[in-house]
């Protein structure tokens, strides 16, 4: 059996050029980075504004194992597949994060015969999108703690600093650091801390920003700390705006790659969904609703997470009318989330399959709350019974949603012909999308709607520090603001170990902070955090390079 490396170095791959002119785009429109990526320039987004919008689908999933249940193989199959049926369709997909690379997920290009290539360029450094946001961010640190040295004319009060320094790789014991150390030159000592990049403020504003001049201004607002007199400080105040903004001048540019069977992929932002808003660019998704009649994204992990920040984050800030949604579903997921220990995954157990259930049927109801027709997708692995997809297909017949099993994995395109003819049909039936929420409810409330309608919550509690944060966000004008939830992945609820659907639980909010520039406040729940660590054995321990530059290893 092939690794996933294998396949991807065995593919015939396109000029990027060639990917392009079958969109309508020309060489003029790109900017290559080799043969097989390139950027779209500004002037072919201004060209294209005048175009009708194709239809935007949305991919998600219900609660994930540890391993992930597929929204990327699941979204690269059904574009090839669209392909297959004589359909115009681009995908829509995040940049991958050095973190998981490196720590348990491994590559994350999706899987099997359903992948976007040069696989090993976009699981590395691809465009260096993230290395300059990461710059960026860390260039305004840098700023923060020189004003601190030379005088501090902004009386910054070093004890409310919010803006942590990122990275982007998965490194526990910089959560929580000292800078300054040292002599009279050194700088100011105070405590700081890293996040990783994908969760930086700058990702996110790069992932919602309309143009360069709005990213400019966003990074202008970013709310960095107070004074001592608790005015708040901005990043415009620091004065490196402009530089931050020439440091991302072309990573706000989406990225053009393709598939294994050459369908075009737009790759382009890639925030987490657990501790941040986990949609690719609204840039991104818009170019494909030009050059295409179907463009279909993801959203990360769930739809208590991704699903719920893309119609309530991204929808709301962009504009943009989801035409349908494809939930996928796993057996061993539903198994996972039935109670089954992950090394039993692959044995066949129907009952834990009909316990796991419930957590389809959350995220079911969940996508409901938004008015878009549902079609719900198993993504098949070899160690699925007949048995067990036959319960899984009649759940979702007695549930009144469409349904498909697609073999993306293993047959690539050809295996999710019957998900795309699916889908299509879904698309002909009229939506009626709405937010969770409107625009002027308060931030608490927003919260607690969330957790209440989304995550099944019996209600909210507010740790004091999240209390005070909240009596201060009318002051920055932001107690209207969408909420980013940061939660687990692995459940509905904040505790990772409450599967299935929970009931009679709370969720409990730490902190609130304001992320002025993205245009949202991040409530964090339970024990998440904004920098992860390695595993015992990370992915990194398994990754090599010959003398001839061939990777394995990335999967």
């Amino acid at each position: 059996m092939l690794t996933d490396m294998e396949i991807a170095l065995g593919c015939n791959m396109k000029k990027i050029g060639e990917i392009a002119a079958g969109l309508g785009l020309t060489e003029e429109d790109l900017e290559l980075y080799g043969p097989y990526k390139a950027k779209v320039t500004d002037r072919a987004m201004k060209r294209l504004e005048s175009v009708p919008d194709g239809k935007l689908v949305l991919v998600t999933a219900i609660n994930p194992t540890p391993a992930g249940e597929g929204k990327t193989t699941t979204t690269v199959a059904l574009g090839q597949a669209m392909a297959k049926i004589g359909k115009k369709a681009v995908i829509a997909l995040r940049e991958p994060s050095l973190g998981p690379v490196f720590g348990i997920k491994g590559g994350a290009a999706g899987g099997g015969y359903a992948q976007v290539v040069p696989m090993e360029d976009i699981n590395l450094h691809f465009t260096g999108d993230f290395h300059a946001i990461t710059s960026a961010n860390n260039l305004l640190c840098a700023a923060i703690d020189n004003h601190l040295q030379q005088g501090n004319a902004l009386r910054i009060d070093p004890k409310t600093i919010l803006f942590k320094r990122v990275m982007d790789m998965n490194d526990r014991a910089l959560r929580s650091v000292v800078v300054g150390l040292g002599g009279r030159l050194d700088g100011v000592t105070r405590p700081d801390g890293f996040m990783i990049t994908v969760a930086s403020e700058i990702m996110a504003i790069l992932c919602l920003a309309d143009n360069l001049s709005d990213l400019k201004a966003r990074l202008g607002r970013i709310l960095i700390g107070y004074n001592y007199d608790r005015q708040p400080v901005f990043a415009r105040d620091i004065g490196v705006c402009g530089a931050m903004a020439a440091l991302l001048k072309d990573a706000v540019k989406p990225n053009l790659v393709q598939t294994l069977e050459n369908t075009p992929a737009i790759m382009h932002g890639g925030p987490f969904a657990n501790i941040a808003h986990g949609c690719n660019s609204v840039r991104a998704t818009r170019l494909g609703l030009k050059l295409a009649d179907y463009c279909i994204t993801e959203a990360g992990f769930g739809s208590d997470l991704g699903a719920e920040k893309f119609f309530d984050i991204k929808c709301r800030a962009a504009g943009l009318t989801p035409s349908a949604v494809v939930l996928v579903a796993t057996v061993r997921a539903l198994k996972y989330n039935g109670g089954v220990d992950k090394a039993e995954l692959k044995k066949e157990n129907v009952q834990a399959v009909q316990a796991g259930l419930c957590n389809l049927g959350a995220h079911i109801d969940n996508l409901r709350h938004y008015g878009v027709p549902i079609v719900v997708t198993l993504n098949h692995f070899y160690a699925d019974t007949d048995a067990e997809i036959a319960l899984v297909e009649q759940y979702c017949k007695d549930a009144g949603v469409d349904f498909a099993v697609h073999k993306g994995f293993e047959k690539g395109g050809e295996g999710a012909v019957e998900l795309a003819e699916v889908l299509c049909r879904a698309l002909e039936r009229p939506g009626n999308f709405t937010t969770l929420y409107p625009d002027d409810m308060p931030v608490k409330q927003k919260i607690e709607t969330v957790a209440r309608e989304v995550y099944g919550a019996d209600g909210v509690d507010f740790t004091p520090a999240a209390q005070r944060a909240l009596a201060g966000l009318a002051a920055l004008s932001a107690d209207k603001l969408p909420v980013c939830m940061a939660k687990t992945q692995y459940s509905l609820s904040d505790d990772p170990k409450k599967l299935g659907r929970p009931q009679g639980f709370r969720i409990t909010v730490k902190e609130i902070r304001p992320s002025l520039g993205a245009g949202f406040v991040v409530a964090l729940t339970g024990d998440i955090m904004t920098m992860p660590g390695l595993p015992k054995d990370p992915a990194a321990n398994h990754i090599d390079i010959d003398d001839d530059g061939v990777i394995t290893g990335l999967f």
